[in-house]
């Protein structure tokens, strides 16, 4: 069997419209995820480097438990069990009320299972530079929490620029798990276009470039910062 190729379906204002429509929700899910997942990360990785035991606990019970389960039974989780076992009305409100539901679940629950994951990157930034820097820090005759604040947190988020660009490209890639809930994204819209007019690999070759540049401008965005900010050079220079 001869498969037929057809470009032209891509030119087609139906089809072209429901692709970049795709795309658009791809991208706002994407950047809405990960300002969620940047957001708790930065305070679960703080806490799990803070002296408070209580904090370091709480921080590492969500790490734990987030990092661990996958993202697509969180997504499950969040969309279709958590509006049952809450209050009644609260559930009705979620499943019937809240604007764009899904779009919200798949945000929310991208964004905590990313979080997870940014949270031990935080956590490793500031163990890589606080032991060599605290000392010198309190040194200065700045109190614990003031070197930690000033000092090793700002110098610990410059070394981890790297690993956040590989888990942003994680995030943007986890927002393909939301067309399981009806979330009509990219890789779903393409799905959609192979439906109507059997032409799947024209779909998806427009999906694979789609994702390919949105990946590329987040390396690059990321590798801007990270030249601005100097991380590059700090990764370098010998503790």
């Amino acid at each position: 069997m001869n498969y037929r190729w057809d470009w032209s379906i891509l030119f087609k204002d139906t089809y072209m419209g429901w692709l970049w429509s795709g795309l658009l929700w791809t991208v706002i899910i994407s950047l809405a995820s990960w300002a969620v997942a940047l957001t708790v990360g930065l305070l679960a990785g703080t806490a799990r480097s803070a002296p408070s035991r209580s904090a370091r606990l709480l921080a590492g019970i969500y790490i734990d438990v987030f990092r661990n389960v996958p993202p697509l039974v969180q997504l499950f989780l969040w969309y279709f069990v958590l509006p049952e076992v809450v209050p009644d009305s609260f559930g009705l409100w979620l499943k019937r009320d809240l604007p764009y539901p899904e779009i919200v679940t798949a945000v929310v629950a991208i964004g905590l299972f990313a979080g997870s994951r940014v949270a031990e990157q935080v956590r490793a930034g500031i163990e890589a530079v606080g032991a060599p820097l605290m000392p010198a820090a309190l040194a200065t005759g700045l109190r614990p929490a003031q070197a930690f604040r000033l000092i090793v947190l700002p110098l610990g988020l410059r070394a981890i620029v790297g690993p956040l660009t590989s888990e942003f490209l994680i995030t943007v890639k986890l927002s393909s798990l939301s067309l399981t809930i009806g979330v009509l994204e990219l890789t779903a819209q393409s799905r959609h276009v192979e439906n109507y007019t059997f032409q799947g690999f024209e779909a998806f070759t427009f999906a694979t470039i789609g994702y390919l540049v949105i990946g590329l401008c987040v390396t690059g965005l990321m590798r801007f910062i990270d030249i601005r900010i100097g991380g590059a050079a700090l990764r370098k220079t010998p503790a």
